[in-house]
């Protein structure tokens, strides 16, 4: 009865969400109009939009699953989410603006584009394509993954976990087809509300429930549980202070380049929304804190989780005591917080690969939108598969998409504010960075003489594309500056507000 109760729930809040998808997009431009549409919301999303949708970058399976996880594993370096996103919308203050309008500029829908107009090198965006493609893949696991287990335990057991993934991947898939960016943007509502609203109530319920209320846990916490208080958490980790202080500073730089990032800057329709936003999405953070903390409640209700299994310990919580009908809009909240952000990768994905590989087919060229809606298909299906074969724990698939994506920082952010920068330059540095990084990474040495292995790898890159620039010829390039870098023209900005 319980199994039939939450799963009922959930299937009426999934149609739901598909059929806000498809209203979000009714009617525009005969059924979702080309790829600038179906990709960036026609450029025309306005500040409550984008405020939902890029705090889904924040709030996604990764923030019920991943974080209780990592609570319950190690306790305080779990912290790390909260200080690299605040910061991260610092940088975004700056380099948001940027982006949105070097790509409006230009006409240009992803990083991409950007890196191939910068350099004049279409090869290179496929290039490029392909390198993020690889590094997002994980990023999707993730989200099947946390999907999937929200499926699988508010079913009590009745959906295995297999069906599960594939259940996440299907209704993600087809979402993200038809609606594109725009229906992201209007589920986004509804998962924030779902998720200020559950996380809210947990974060009462379960200290309450469990141990009588915030004080006792805290102290039994205190008492019981202290290595999971202080660096480098519990167990020998080695995500000590210096792993911290490294893996908060290069994700703030990266998430700003980050594609899915991207796709919410060029969706805005002005800069000022996207000032706005940084301005006041780190207040949003603050419910980070619950999951966190739930993790290690759960430590003394549920003991014994090893492994991916910790990524169920809120979970364990939720249905160990509260009754069907509300263990099923708990699992909504967190199945919705994986088909946002999970929808908008594979957009991202089918919109680079649209726009910079497949339109170097000539017979693919006119047909970007539904070439990109393809590859989508094809993206998800490959992360569906890496799920079933190679399964991690949901923090670790976050920190490899990371640190690879920010090796392509050198050639976006400093190609686009120094003119100087040559593309054997850029591309040296790719390639030492990726090779350094998957180095680490595969071989199981990260972190790296106590610092996050990415922030070495993006070292060494930076270092190989200034020697390499300095030491090389210069590239003749006849463009003028405004035409190759990317400039924050506030004046420009206020303009184009006031035509409207």
């Amino acid at each position: 009865m319980n199994a039939a109760v939450a799963t009922s729930v959930f299937g009426v809040f999934m149609v739901a969400t598909v059929a806000l998808g498809l209203l979000a997009v009714r009617g525009r431009r005969g059924g979702g109009g080309g790829l600038a549409e179906w990709s960036v919301g026609g450029r025309s999303l306005g500040t409550v939009f984008i405020w939902v949708l890029m705090a889904g970058e924040g709030y996604t399976s990764f923030s019920y699953l991943g974080a209780a996880g990592w609570g319950y594993n190690y306790g305080a370096p779990v912290l790390y989410v909260v200080a690299y996103m605040s910061c991260g919308y610092a940088v975004g203050y700056v380099v948001g603006p940027m982006l949105w309008a070097y790509a409006r500029k230009h006409g240009l829908v992803g990083i991409t584009d950007m890196v191939a107009h910068r350099f004049g090198r279409p090869w290179l965006g496929a290039l490029v394509a392909v390198l993020a493609t690889v590094f997002l893949l994980p990023y999707i696991q993730l989200q099947i993954t946390g999907m999937g287990v929200v499926v699988s335990t508010i079913s009590y057991g009745a959906i295995s976990l297999n069906w599960a993934y594939f259940i996440a991947f299907a209704v993600t898939t087809g979402f993200v087809v038809v609606s594109g960016l725009r229906g992201s943007a209007w589920v986004s509502v509804l998962k924030d509300l779902l998720v200020i609203l559950t996380l809210g109530f947990l974060a009462v319920y379960v200290p309450v429930h469990y141990f009588d209320g915030y004080g006792p846990f805290l102290d039994r916490l205190v008492s019981e549980k202290s290595e999971w208080l202080t660096f480098p958490g519990h167990g020998d980790s080695g995500l000590g202070q210096a792993w911290f202080i490294t893996t908060s500073f290069l994700n703030s730089l990266t998430v700003v380049i980050f594609p899915t990032t991207v796709a919410g800057y060029l969706g805005a329709k002005n800069a000022d929304v996207l000032r706005r936003n940084a301005m006041w999405l780190p207040a949003y953070n603050v419910l980070l804190f619950v999951p966190m903390l739930l993790g290690m409640a759960a430590l003394f209700v549920v003991p014994g989780l090893v492994g991916a299994e910790s990524n169920l310990a809120l979970f364990k919580l939720v249905t160990d005591s509260l009754p069907a009908w509300s263990v099923g809009v708990i699992g909504v909240a967190a199945a919705l917080s994986s088909i946002v952000p999970m929808a908008v990768f594979m957009l991202v994905i089918g919109t680079m690969w649209g726009r910079s590989v497949l339109s170097l087919v000539p017979r693919w060229e006119r047909r970007q939108k539904g070439a990109a809606q393809l590859v989508v298909v094809v993206a998800g299906s490959l992360a569906l598969l890496l799920t079933y074969t190679a399964p991690n724990t949901l923090v670790r698939l976050s920190l490899i998409s990371y640190e690879g994506m920010a090796q392509l920082l050198p050639m976006v952010l400093l190609g686009l504010m120094w003119r100087r920068l040559t593309l054997l330059g850029a591309l040296s540095g790719l390639v030492v960075g990726v090779g350094v990084v998957c180095g680490f990474v595969f071989t199981e040495h990260d972190p790296v003489w106590g610092v996050n292995a990415g922030i070495v790898a993006l070292a060494a890159n930076l270092a190989v594309a200034l020697v390499v620039t300095y030491a090389g010829p210069r590239e003749r390039d006849e463009r003028p500056d405004e035409e190759v870098l990317a400039r924050d023209e506030l004046e420009a900005d206020r303009v184009v507000v006031n035509a409207r």
